[in-house]
């Protein structure tokens, strides 16, 4: 591994020179393009460093790291290609790099990792986690996936309950609040670890539950108050709340700063009115985490919203319409849900929310008065946990994707062999193994660093470059399967359509490379 740990060293020099070159701009905002490729490449270099310690575990290992890293610098290579000046790159600094991938770019070298996942090299005790959790899919999830998503049906409630009796709504919130992560730093392996397990059986009906009230928990641990820790956390854990996430806005979308939804304070609370969308669960859940604008003055931005836990009846997938009593003004209170339909990612349904009047209690706020204007810092803390968690959730799509490609291609034969024994289906497999596997690693990287208090910079790199990642897979698994990758009846042409929502919910892929990871590599 040495050589590949100075390769990807020459690697982020480039990037590095990169970055420094373009935050000299007076407006680094007005080069985007190089911003955006800067970004992802970014992303790709440390996900190669945070993979550098695996490789150094076996042959194995190092073959499925050698691919990966190659990969990555064959990409940085394309990107400063004919945009020399843009990147600062001199005559000569790639040579490195291109020796590195003319060796392990070679179709022979990607195709002998082909069939091999690579050892995990977990601790027992996440061992028993991935064991339970793929028990769970593979026993309650897969043989319903596809109905729940050819169907759009409703999750199933025993895997909701079963979830919950499992403990996996609680696996970060911290064992003071009846959670399980126990010690300061409240590790998040094991959330990574079932989230991927969960995705790899459903996206919609598996994979994502357990993002949204981890999201909520998140906000609460930085924002709340102890009496709001004490009542909620514990409710989240066990699942009797079930979350949704009640942020973007039609017309706005990721710009959150300028989110319309107001919450105007009344006598004995709040009364909400606006409309939000692509709130995920939200007829199933019990609570909306809801940022809402407090302060009427616009150019307060994002420091003039607030953050609220709203408290709702249970609905159905296909939408919902609740009335409150009138209160004593006479006013009545209204909340009506339109469900969005999607290609993918069905089972969790989305839905536009509009508030008309909606009274909400005083002590709704989260952080009470401590947290007037801060709701939008306490978002922020959820969704970088959200990012990690839906970086699980494309290892998982990804690895299902891998394995039923794998099948198909042993036991469809063409031209008189399985098509498995042609180079080109080798090096496509041998390719998805190594980004899955770099992409698995990556995640344990990260966890560990937001498990001390690290990694929010990380949590949205993972993010970005894994979720394009499994964009490739899919089409590539869907590919293999020719035809019959585009019939409903094989579980592959699933993966590929929720595969391609992982780079636009939590946070869409240009605003997180341009806004955030860019911005904050900038600063750096």
């Amino acid at each position: 591994m040495q050589y590949a740990a100075a390769v990807v060293e020459k690697a982020k020099q480039i990037v590095d020179g990169a970055i420094l070159q373009l935050s000299a701009q007076d407006d680094p905002d007005t080069h985007q393009v190089i911003a955006y490729d800067l970004a992802h490449m970014a992303s790709g270099v440390e996900a190669c460093r945070a993979v550098l310690d695996y490789g150094a575990k076996g042959d194995l290992e190092a073959r499925l790291v050698s691919v990966f890293i190659a990969d990555v610098v064959h990409d940085l290579a394309s990107k400063t290609f004919g945009r020399e000046d843009d990147w600062g790159v001199e005559p000569g600094s790639l040579d490195e790099l291109r020796g590195f991938a003319s060796k392990y770019r070679q179709p022979e070298f990607v195709a002998s990792v082909a069939t091999e996942a690579g050892p995990l090299h977990l601790d027992p005790e996440f061992e028993m986690v991935r064991d339970a959790f793929r028990r769970f899919a593979n026993d309650k999830i897969v043989p319903r996936a596809d109905e729940i998503h050819r169907e759009n049906l409703d999750i199933p409630e025993d895997i909701i309950s079963g979830l919950a009796e499992m403990g996996a709504f609680g696996l970060s919130i911290p064992d003071e609040f009846g959670g399980f992560a126990a010690g300061e730093g409240h590790n998040y392996t094991a959330m990574i670890i079932a989230t991927e397990e969960l995705s790899r059986a459903s996206l919609g009906a598996g994979g994502s539950l357990i993002t949204r009230p981890e999201i909520l928990a998140r906000a609460l641990i930085r924002g709340g108050t102890p009496d709001q820790k004490n009542y909620w956390l514990p409710k989240l854990a066990t699942a009797e709340v079930l979350a949704a996430v009640a942020v973007t806005e039609p017309d706005f979308g990721s710009d959150v700063a300028n989110l319309t939804t107001s919450a105007t304070r009344v006598e004995d609370g709040w009364l909400v009115n606006g409309v939000k969308t692509w709130c995920t669960f939200a007829a199933r859940a019990d609570v909306l985490m809801l940022l809402a604008r407090t302060d009427p003055d616009k150019s307060k931005a994002h420091r003039g919203l607030s953050l609220f836990i709203v408290e709702k009846p249970r609905g159905e997938g296909r939408g919902f319409l609740f009335n409150q009593d009138p209160r004593p003004s006479g006013t009545v209170g209204r909340m009506e849900g339109r469900p969005i339909e999607t290609i993918g990612y069905r089972g969790m349904h989305s839905y536009e929310i509009s508030f008309e009047n909606w009274w909400i209690p005083s002590d709704s706020l989260v952080g009470l008065e401590d947290g007037l204007g801060k709701g939008f810092y306490f978002q922020m803390e959820g969704f970088e946990n959200g990012r990690i968690q839906t970086a699980a959730r494309a290892v998982g799509v990804m690895q299902a994707a891998y394995e039923a490609a794998l099948d198909y291609a042993n036991n469809r034969k063409v031209f008189g062999q399985p098509i498995f024994n042609y180079e080109l289906t080798q090096a496509k497999l041998g390719r998805m193994a190594a980004i899955i596997q770099a992409s698995r690693q990556f995640a344990y990287h990260v966890a560990n660093l937001m498990a001390k208090g690290d990694g929010s910079l990380e949590a949205s790199m993972i993010k970005a470059y894994v979720c394009r990642a499994a964009e490739w897979v899919t089409r590539e698994a869907m590919q293999i399967h020719g035809g019959m990758g585009y019939a409903e009846e094989f579980s592959v042409s699933r993966y590929f359509v929720d595969a391609r929502v992982l780079s636009i919910f939590e946070g869409a892929d240009e605003t997180l490379s341009l806004k955030v990871i860019a911005r904050k590599l900038f600063k750096g």
